[in-house]
């Protein structure tokens, strides 16, 4: 097949696991034998130097109000929607795409998946976050447009445009239809849960299938450790920021008795003043905990030199990659059951788990794991096991392989 990937960013300007996992599965795809185009944003991250073959990848759409980029006036936000609709509509002329392959949108008009609509080609959406069903607000275009409140001088200008004609003409060049008259039919989900998240807020989604997030095993493996092999390090990794629960692990490592305390070892980024915040706490209670930073290429052998691994995210996880990573190294996993994470994890089988938030409770299972060895080389057996047959990156994209062909067909 001839696929055009859609996608806001792209390795190796990235923000997060999404653009990754896009990146990672558009690779395989290629080595799979198709014929694949990347067109993305021309967003850039400070320090990022392009590595490997990049001249599949075109960067001219422009990002509008998120990674540092400004809000526009609407004069200059139609410019640029109609700049990044043009950069579609000549990709799919001079490419000619047999399906388009839509991943995130976050920070790009979905004026964009109207302008597919118009196309004629065949789209498959990849859902792995909750921008669909923040659309309606979040899209600054398409809200302007179609809601029916705002100043007098947002509904006046609204009123000239389409009275004399001015927003008819726009449908060619950046429409301006409503984010629900877009067509979900041909997407799939990283979780049972955000399909169930999405569908409540009245997308037609309900029998989108659900295609979980890949791992590379050839990257992330390690051993299983024996049982008689100490727990003396505790790993956290993610963004530091209230929702992923940081702040619990430390509570939790505060209430275990003084002589039982592992290290802890924090390996994330996050808004500097929070962080200072965190660090204060722990350093005032004489917590052994010590903050870092890794590359994407170390991290394997992070979890391998980690004894387990503490995933105490509060939020609405869509399908989180820390847990799959540190499973597929062999490292034990306790962690909370939001969002669909409750489609990976089985408390006593492959994992411990506790109730988000509750501090008390995630100290009595890192207590509970770091006393029982056999626990720990069980639980890391059945979950590495689980994760090469089931979220592999190779049978993850024959998953999404299928869901392609079938938008074709």
């Amino acid at each position: 097949m001839k696929i055009l990937t859609l996608t806001n960013l792209y390795p190796p300007h990235y923000v997060g696991g999404y653009e990754l996992r896009c990146r990672d599965v558009t690779e395989a795809l290629r080595q799979e034998g198709h014929e694949v185009r990347v067109l993305t944003s021309d967003h850039g991250v400070a320090g990022a130097a392009a590595t490997g073959d990049q001249a599949h990848v075109d960067r001219r759409l422009k990002i509008h109000g998120l990674f540092g980029h400004p809000w526009l006036g609407i004069r200059k936000l139609a410019a640029q929607e109609t700049h990044n609709n043009q950069v579609l509509r000549r990709t799919i002329a001079d490419f000619g795409p047999d399906v388009v392959h839509v991943w995130c949108m976050g920070g790009l008009s979905k004026s964009l998946c109207h302008t597919l609509k118009q196309a004629g080609t065949p789209v498959v959406y990849d859902v792995s976050d909750h921008w669909v069903m923040r659309s309606r607000e979040a899209d600054v275009w398409l809200q302007w447009w179609n809601r029916r409140d705002g100043g007098i001088a947002a509904r006046g200008a609204r009123a000239l445009w389409t009275t004399v004609g001015h927003r008819r003409a726009l449908e060619a060049k950046a429409p301006t239809a409503p984010v629900d008259e877009i067509d979900f039919t041909n997407a799939y989900f990283t979780s049972a849960r955000l399909r169930e998240l999405t569908a409540r807020e009245g997308y037609a989604v309900d029998q989108a299938s659900v295609v979980h997030c890949p791992v590379n095993t050839e990257t992330f493996h390690g051993p299983v450790r024996s049982g008689d092999a100490p727990l003396q390090k505790w790993l956290w990794v993610g963004r530091i920021e209230a929702d992923k629960g940081i702040h619990t692990a430390l509570k939790a490592l505060d209430r275990t008795a003084v002589t039982e305390r592992r290290s802890l070892h924090v390996y994330g980024r996050g808004e500097p003043a929070y962080v200072r915040s965190l660090q204060a706490w722990a350093e005032e209670r004489q917590l052994p905990v010590s903050w870092h930073s890794a590359q994407p290429h170390e991290m394997p052998e992070v979890y391998r030199q980690h004894d387990a691994l503490l995933f105490t995210s509060e939020w609405e996880e869509p399908f989180a990659l820390t847990p799959l990573e540190a499973m597929a190294c062999g490292t034990p996993v306790i962690g909370t059951m939001t969002g669909g994470s409750r489609e990976l994890f089985r408390h006593g089988e492959n994992a411990l788990t506790y109730d988000a938030g509750d501090a008390e409770q995630l100290a009595e299972r890192m207590g509970a794991l770091a006393a029982d060895g056999a626990l720990r080389a069980r639980l890391s057996r059945m979950a590495q096991t689980e994760v090469r047959q089931r979220f592999s990156l190779p049978e993850i994209t024959r998953q999404i392989e299928e869901r392609l062909t079938i938008a074709l067909a």
